[in-house]
């Protein structure tokens, strides 16, 4: 979905749009139960694993599909993703092509069925926790920890799909950024046996930039986070500028964002969706997603395959 995300979402204070919107609130929530009892189960013969979250956006959980596909890969298994099929994720359809075999349905139960009559043998969902018709071997719920839940309250009062409670069908949980163990404690109150991991972005191409005048500009879910990453690897910083979450740039975008003698740097996402004219004057930012305790993840993996 493409939007600005509001400002108030993510202030823990309780804002007055938060008290006004909360009536909304209540009836996402409430068409979400209706909607997680309406629906079957189904079970499906191969391992499932849904990569997912329940803060809108920002999460990680693209990246986070990615290097799940290579640890199963490891196994001389024979993964897919899933993925809906809506035409504003074409940015995130394209950097998992660059991975593995996708299969994009507005359907994921239809998708996982063609993934099945393909030949691949375990179905990873990039999305979809929300989805109840799957069965999933495998939940991993995705936060940042920088933004964690916002406010607190659900769509349109603040950023949540559904309320932390969902957090009793996650098996596994995946903060990227700092450790925060109070926020570790809360999930516990409420998922006692859930299994918590940290990861971080490394860049890649990190020489390319140093000691350069660059200017960022990002259309993800938290533009923010992607600028702290740079500042955090001593990125000079000139200027910075934020775009709704699946942006399509145009050529005033282009020309306000273009300056001489400066490097100009954004995320693989956005990458994807600049014009093959004008790539050349931008340079994508590469980074590997770095999991701590990796091994206790693969083998909470490998138990499930």
């Amino acid at each position: 979905m493409k939007f600005n995300k509001p400002k108030f979402w993510d202030i823990p204070k309780i804002s007055f749009w938060a008290i006004a919107l909360f009536p909304l609130s209540f009836f996402f929530l409430l068409a979400s139960i209706i909607r997680k009892f309406l629906k079957n189960e189904h079970k499906f013969q191969i391992p499932v694993i849904c990569v997912g979250n329940i803060y809108v956006g920002g999460t990680g959980k693209t990246p986070l599909a990615s290097e799940i596909y290579k640890i199963v890969r490891s196994y001389g298994k024979n993964p897919g993703f899933i993925k809906k099929g809506y035409n504003y994720l074409y940015d995130e359809i394209e950097m998992l092509k660059k991975v593995g075999k996708i299969f994009i349905n507005k359907n994921r139960k239809e998708a996982i069925e063609l993934l099945i009559s393909s030949g691949q043998d375990v179905a990873i969902l990039d999305d979809g926790f929300q989805d109840f018709s799957i069965k999933k071997d495998l939940s991993i719920l995705c936060f940042n920890s920088k933004q964690l839940i916002g406010n607190g309250f659900i769509i349109p009062s603040g950023p949540l799909r559904e309320s932390l409670t969902s957090i009793r069908r996650a098996h596994c949980i995946i903060i990227n950024g700092d450790k925060n163990l109070e926020f570790e404690n809360k999930i516990k109150k409420i998922n006692k046996n859930v299994k918590i991991f940290y990861s971080k972005y490394k860049i890649k191409n990190l020489d390319k930039f140093k000691n350069k005048k660059v200017i960022a500009f990002a259309g993800i879910g938290n533009p923010s986070n992607f600028f702290e990453l740079l500042k955090e690897n001593n990125i000079n910083l000139k200027k910075t500028f934020s775009f709704p979450d699946h942006y399509n740039y145009s050529v005033q975008d282009y020309s306000r964002l273009i300056e001489k003698n400066t490097f100009i740097v954004t995320t693989e996402k956005d990458y994807l969706r600049i014009d093959d004219k004008m790539k050349k004057n931008f340079y994508c930012v590469d980074v590997d997603l770095e999991i701590e305790n990796k091994n206790e993840l693969i083998n909470l993996i490998q138990s499930k395959l």
